[in-house]
């Protein structure tokens, strides 16, 4: 019977992406079937912990996020949990022998939101590896199902890949981060001489991320090789979008891809991916 609690766990965590991003649920439907729970099970767990920092205003988040970590620790423990998205996260993390400092480290960068911090360089990086590189790194544990060797080998770019999509949604979010929550994230800068020089900086580390990038998603297996382009040619899109608008309009606005631009998008890069990888 355990077998429909399972199920259910993964279609609420299936849910939760389609709920908060169209972007990477089109990016999961379009990996091979027998690893998309898995995938869906990673996205559910990181959104949870990203809801309680960013959303969960007048609640007292500290705590919250403790418990999530305390339970955590008890659902890999005890192999299961009554939370559902708990649930199918300890079982992908034990299918697919996820490494626990990845999990520990992007709870550091979670526990990060919660405080009011000036970002340097050193602090900048870390924030990065927590909240997005690690969780590219347990998508490539899932993506290269057990052979370590490879995934030492396509480990680096795929911590470029964290990073850039990171930058990105940091650019995009600039105007709810530092108005609403109080945030920025990039280091030395203050928010009140944000000019086009800068964000041009930004951009420019986030265009060398992408190049290096991509030469690790031609390097894929098959199995998750279209899904992660998909993903790239979106933000890519985001990208080009945000690069056309001066450092006022980031400021006043957050970016956006409507979804019939995501769904040419998806078209494109179906027939640019047929040629250029089969």
């Amino acid at each position: 019977m355990k077998k429909l609690f399972d199920e259910l766990a993964y279609e609420v965590s299936r849910k939760t992406t389609e709920k908060y991003s169209t972007s990477f649920s089109l990016g999961i439907l379009a990996l091979k079937p027998n690893i998309r729970n898995s995938i869906y099970a990673i996205y559910g767990y990181v959104r949870l912990a990203d809801e309680i920092v960013d959303s969960f205003q007048g609640y007292d988040r500290k705590r919250l996020l403790s418990r999530l970590h305390l339970e955590t620790d008890c659902a890999l423990e005890e192999r299961i949990s009554l939370n559902p998205i708990l649930q199918s996260f300890q079982e992908t993390v034990h299918k697919y022998a996820i490494d626990r400092d990845l999990i520990n480290q992007f709870l550091h960068s979670m526990s990060m939101d919660l405080k009011k911090l000036d970002y340097n360089s050193a602090l900048y990086n870390e924030y990065i590896y927590g909240s997005a590189e690690v969780v590219g790194l347990m998508c490539l544990q899932v993506f290269t199902e057990g052979n370590r060797q490879r995934y030492e080998e396509l480990k680096p770019y795929a911590m470029k890949l964290g990073s850039a999509f990171q930058k990105i949604n940091f650019l995009r979010d600039l105007k709810e981060d530092y108005h609403i929550l109080g945030r920025t994230y990039f280091p030395n800068l203050n928010m009140e001489v944000f000019d086009n020089k800068l964000k041009g900086q930004i951009e420019d580390e986030i265009h060398q991320e992408f190049k290096e990038a991509f030469l690790g998603i031609k390097k894929l297996p098959k199995s998750a090789r279209f899904g992660v382009y998909l993903a790239y040619k979106y933000y890519l899109s985001l990208f080009a979008k945000i690069r056309k608008k001066s450092s006022k309009d980031i400021l006043e606005n957050r970016i956006r891809i409507a979804n019939t631009e995501k769904a040419y998008v998806a078209f494109k890069s179906y027939l640019r991916y047929k040629a250029a990888f089969l």
